[in-house]
């Protein structure tokens, strides 16, 4: 470990206050405040790996991923590499103009989605900057395509926080905004009873494979596989949000997979650039392509598939398509899991553990259990966070490059952080954030 040099603590001190200050006059007081309040208002400083630092040259082990920005780590290298030569060639590009590389990565997207006889159903692409443009505009597909206007989505997941993206998430992001745009709904996950109501006469339905804000609740195949079958019948557009489940993180290339379902519509976002560059994507069947026949400039993004962050995508898919890397993604998720199931035997504070690959949700007996696990893993090195839709969750998302010795140091750091929850500072922690949750 780097020794720290006579004064450098303090220097890190001011500077940590200076950013700080800075963050709350020209970005958000009132986050730097709920930081504060919590103690998580660490800054980070160097990255690499499965690792940050703080600017005190604290270490800390990324179990949160930025809900798979950092699928690969920080500055996977070869993500780096490819970038870098890019630099050498390209800008963002012109959306106005036919895109070498743009029509490159959409192929391998295309292919990315090929079943077993190697066909793929989703061979047309739209590029964005950001999961929530991806999501805009496979809402405006379905609707285009269909003449309707009604979609429907879960209560408690979460989509982004654009205009229709928006809208399809819970009261508590719109209605500060007054967003109430008509003719979208919600139904709790698993009613399929409420989901075979409201489908019918739905231009859509979008659905986070697994969804994370709320939990990450697994779907059972069958009620995938009947929101599917109606979704036919009823001449629905199935959306499927990958932005979080995509690019390997469950031990396919995409979750869906998981369920022998082909969607109509697939987002992908976060990870697709290795947290390197800003990228999304809307990926359609073919039969959408008509909603541009009329006017193909309907729908533009200036920096929608920026040509120099096109490397770094079609990196991450050479990388996450690798058949030996997904098998090991498998493996590490099953050690987890029974690691977590392990400590649910000595701390039953731990009530369930969910588990698709490596996207997994720890659920706790309360808010307050989880939050307090959050700050004890933060000040044993580990950052990882709560679902906002249930905050008893633990959003539990190791980089997918982990090796066998980094799991067993996560885990150890999991269960000496599950102990200190009983030492006094994080007793009285607890009591100050459950009074706080129940304002």
């Amino acid at each position: 470990m780097r020794k720290e040099k006579k004064g450098e603590k303090k220097l890190d001190k001011k500077l940590k206050k200076e950013i700080i200050k800075r963050y709350e006059r020209h970005l958000s007081r009132y986050k730097a405040s709920y930081y504060r309040k919590v103690g998580l208002d660490l800054v980070m400083g160097r990255r690499e790996g499965i690792y940050f630092w703080d600017l005190a040259g604290k270490r800390y082990i990324n179990c949160h991923c930025n809900g798979g920005v950092f699928n690969l780590g920080h500055r996977h290298p070869r993500v780096v590499s490819a970038l870098q030569s890019a630099l050498g060639e390209y800008d963002i590009g012109n959306h106005h103009l036919i895109s070498g590389p743009r029509s490159l990565l959409a192929e391998r997207l295309s292919d990315s989605f090929a079943n077993e006889r190697g066909k793929s159903e989703l061979s047309r692409v739209v590029f964005g900057a950001s999961g929530g443009e991806a999501a805009d505009l496979a809402i405006k597909l379905a609707r285009g395509y269909t003449g309707r206007q009604k979609i429907v989505s879960l209560a408690g997941g979460y989509h982004g926080h654009t205009g229709l993206a928006a809208a399809t998430g819970d009261e508590k992001y719109r209605n500060p905004f007054a967003l109430h745009l008509p003719d979208f709904v919600q139904v709790a996950f698993g009613d399929m009873a409420a989901m075979r109501k409201q489908i019918q006469g739905a231009a859509g339905v979008i659905l986070e494979t697994v969804p994370a804000t709320l939990g990450m609740p697994i779907f059972p195949a069958e009620q995938m596989r009947e929101i599917r079958q109606l979704c036919d019948r009823y001449g629905v557009v199935m959306i499927m949000d990958e932005i979080q489940t995509g690019l390997g993180r469950t031990g396919k290339v995409w979750a869906y997979q998981h369920y022998d379902i082909v969607p109509d519509i697939v987002i992908s976002g976060k990870g697709l650039s290795g947290g390197m560059y800003p990228i999304s994507a809307t990926c359609y069947r073919e039969k959408f392509e008509q909603v541009f026949k009329k006017d193909p400039f309907i729908h533009i993004s200036t920096f929608g598939g920026a040509e120099v962050g096109c490397s770094a995508a079609l990196t991450v898919l050479d990388i996450v398509g690798d058949a030996d890397f997904l098998k090991r993604i498998e493996t590490s998720g099953l050690f987890f899991e029974q690691r977590w199931n392990e400590l649910s035997g000595r701390f039953p504070e731990i009530t369930e553990v969910r588990r698709l690959g490596m996207f997994m949700g720890i659920r706790m007996r309360s808010p307050e259990d989880c939050l307090i696990l959050v700050r004890t893993l933060l000040d044993n090195g580990i950052f990882a966070v709560y679902a906002n839709n249930d905050k008893r969750v633990l959003q539990f998302l190791p980089p997918l490059i982990v090796s066998e010795s980094e799991r067993e140091e996560i885990m150890q750091i999991v269960e000496t952080s599950l102990k200190d929850k009983s030492r006094l500072k994080y007793r009285l922690l607890k009591a100050v954030l459950k009074k706080m949750l129940q304002s």
